[in-house]
């Protein structure tokens, strides 16, 4: 009887090891003012409670001005990772693409031009990366200004912002670059969430002077059409909105950049919302990228590489 016990408790231990190694864990992308440093990464047991994972893992190497700003991924089915992110503040007609197996080493950076066809583009920022479960392929949204285009508001020409998007299932074979949205005013920083099947939220920022808050908008394609913007859920001067389902309840986290802070909100609906800022614990220095699941594996070889 004790040769049984003696097995049971050995099989119990490797299946709880292995269980451990394979739980997934949070990875937060980042990067740190002046944004010419490169790639971080922050990574969390619980969504909520944030580390810091030392190191720069990607040396923005394109663009005119050669930053790495809003470094936006996603993870996709056969567990490679796909990184974009803004190359400069103006001039550039695309966003950076990378790919990588282990978050470690990372394919060569190529410029993906979405906007070459609009020359008078003024600038393409925060290009975010969104999985597409249903049609099997990646979409990006970001947001360019192309002055004249649309009213301007009480913003100027050179700051009017809509949002775009291709889809592409390899990143080499990329869609005509089509607008996602025009709320009517200027607008940046969106990210998609899927909650079902024909259910999904864009949260997005209205850039539009003395506003600079989130709002959300509904869709039941993540290629729209997008329902009217949302009133504010937040207050003014944030951005960079990122969204995490912990448990039955959806955390929106956001770069409060004149209070240098963090700061989030949770939900279940989009609609009611709750302040967590003073619960939430962000390194110092962190500035806003997107987060994804990942194999705790993943953060253990990141964590020994340093």
């Amino acid at each position: 009887m004790s040769k049984y016990f003696n097995l049971l408790l050995v099989l119990s231990f490797f299946c709880l090891a292995s269980c451990q190694k394979n739980r997934e864990l949070y990875l937060f992308t980042s990067f740190h003012e002046p944004a010419d440093g490169g790639l971080r990464y922050l990574y969390s047991e619980d969504g909520i409670h944030w580390d810091s994972i030392p190191g720069v893992w990607l040396k923005p190497e394109i663009g005119q001005q050669r930053l790495m700003r809003d470094p936006s991924i996603v993870r996709s089915p056969d567990g490679v990772f796909h990184l974009v992110w803004t190359t400069s503040w103006k001039g550039d007609l695309g966003f950076g693409y990378a790919s990588s197996k282990d978050l470690i080493h990372w394919s060569e950076e190529r410029m993906i031009p979405v906007m070459a066809k609009e020359p008078a583009t003024i600038n393409v920022w925060a290009p975010e990366v969104f999985y597409d479960d249903e049609q099997k392929q990646f979409m990006v949204v970001w947001a360019s200004c192309v002055p004249h285009r649309f009213d301007k508001g009480i913003e100027e020409e050179n700051n009017n912002h809509r949002l775009y998007y291709i889809t592409t299932k390899d990143f080499k074979t990329i869609s005509e670059t089509k607008l996602l949205y025009d709320p009517g005013f200027s607008t940046i920083d969106a990210t998609i969430v899927k909650r079902a099947p024909e259910d999904y939220v864009m949260v997005l920022k209205d850039n539009t002077r003395l506003s600079r808050n989130l709002r959300v908008a509904f869709a039941k394609s993540p290629y729209g059409p997008y329902s009217a913007a949302s009133k504010p859920f937040t207050q003014s001067f944030v951005e960079g909105p990122t969204v995490e389902k912990v448990g039955d309840e959806y955390y929106i986290y956001f770069d409060m950049y004149r209070k240098k802070i963090y700061g989030a909100v949770k939900t279940r609906d989009f609609i009611n919302f709750t302040d967590e800022t003073s619960k939430v614990k962000v390194p110092l220095g962190h500035k806003h990228g997107t987060i994804c699941k990942v194999p705790r594996s993943v953060v253990d070889r990141l964590l020994k590489n340093k």
